[in-house]
């Protein structure tokens, strides 16, 4: 049996009694300060920190901060505005009044309030208002919000657990991160210097395949299913490994069978690449599903026999293109990568068995940087969840039945 358990079993037996935080904690208000100000009192070495909504934390000097409210017990802090969070604190601090904060001076442990809060912070995130612009939750989402009470020495051990937990979660994904760090500078490295090293006959891309855009599609053609509709962003988010903020966009079969037969048709084997605004950002189809992109946003260049799709895919991710790139667009307010630009662009062409030696080379680095499912972000993901697990059971009660 653990520690925590013997407590439990001597200390609260049959349950704890449930609270609402503003029946057991000390609410503290803020300091009314500008955005102006806390820029003109920034000061690194300042003794008093300063939170503002979001992740925005200064430092600054008491003296130039006269009328602050400043907290100087451990606090946990309610970031109620843009990223909703909670954050403990345990040195002299204040913060803007739109937010609060908690503390506690009789026998009730702050940081476990800290955990508890953490462990919900996805409920008060559902409880925001504005999701579309600047969250932010009310006074009464954390005053109201119950939270078991357990007898001091059970939330001082939880704590004790927790700290050791999030400091042993902290150690591991700086090692895992380092790790991956390291495989990303191999992984640009062989990327730059495997098309450095070729000795190559260099060919335009418009001597080797076709390049075509796609015929438009206005706003009101817009499904919420059928064939998808890619756009530049769709292809941006992808290849970061990430969900399309703006969500997805399809079209109906008949138009897209009715566009393609004038541009053509998006095959496996093809490669999109984005045509303006962030540029030059490429992705591999990787089937022959239906599927259509947005003029002008995006453009397909063909697979052909003489340049594998994933050698060239590769290249578009290389210094050198990428150099190349800003040198043909860099006079331009709005960069724009055209359908002549592409046809125009050179590229290495070496032997069939030297590009595949090549992408076999840089596919080793760039799978475990950039799989998700099963490179190191994923452990990385995993290390967290475990801990997440692990304290949503630590903080779970039975309630004290009501005399």
């Amino acid at each position: 049996m653990s520690r925590l358990d013997e407590l439990i079993a001597e200390l609260c037996p049959d349950g704890v009694p449930f609270k609402k935080i503003k029946e057991v904690y000390t609410r503290i208000k803020g300091t009314p300060i500008t955005a102006s100000k806390m820029k003109e009192i920034e000061d690194p070495d300042g003794e008093i920190r300063i939170f503002a909504g979001g992740k925005t934390v200064i430092n600054a000097r008491e003296h130039n901060i006269p009328n602050a409210n400043i907290t100087r017990v451990p606090a946990v802090l309610v970031q109620s505005r843009g990223v909703i969070d909670a954050v403990y604190y345990d040195k002299p601090f204040t913060f803007k009044n739109e937010l609060w904060a908690y503390t506690n001076e009789s026998q009730i442990s702050v940081k476990y309030l800290y955990y508890v809060l953490k462990n919900n912070v996805e409920y008060f995130r559902a409880a925001a208002s504005g999701m579309g612009s600047l969250p932010q939750i009310s006074l009464p989402v954390t005053e109201d919000f119950i939270v078991p009470i357990p007898p001091l020495p059970v939330q001082q051990e939880i704590v004790r657990i927790l700290d050791h937990f999030t400091e042993l979660t902290a150690e591991l994904t700086a090692e895992l991160t380092a790790e991956l760090t390291a495989r990303k500078k191999q992984y640009e490295y062989y990327l730059s210097r495997e098309f450095t090293v070729l000795n190559a006959p260099i060919l335009k891309i418009g001597e080797i395949t076709s390049v075509f855009s796609a015929a438009r599609v206005h706003k009101n053609e817009w499904k919420t299913e059928g064939v998808p509709f890619f756009r530049s962003s769709d292809v941006i988010s992808s290849f970061g490994g990430v969900e399309n903020s703006r969500g997805k966009a399809f079209i109906s079969f008949e138009l897209y069978e009715n566009l393609s037969a004038k541009s053509g048709k998006v095959k496996k084997g093809d490669l999109l690449i984005t045509g303006g605004g962030t540029i030059g950002i490429p992705y591999l189809v990787p089937n022959d599903e239906p599927l259509y992109m947005k003029d002008a946003d995006l453009l397909c260049i063909q697979k052909n026999d003489s340049v594998l799709s994933e050698f060239l895919y590769f290249y578009f991710l290389t210094p050198q293109f990428r150099d190349y790139l800003a040198n043909i667009t860099h006079d331009a307010t709005i960069p724009h990568y055209t359908i002549e630009q592409i046809k125009k662009t050179p590229i290495p062409v070496p032997s069939q068995k030297e590009q595949e030696k090549v992408v076999n080379t840089i596919s080793r680095f760039f799978n475990l940087c950039n799989d998700l499912s099963s490179g190191l972000p994923a452990e990385i993901a995993a290390r967290q969840k475990q801990y997440e697990y692990y304290r949503d059971k630590l903080l779970t009660f039975k309630e004290l039945p009501k005399s």
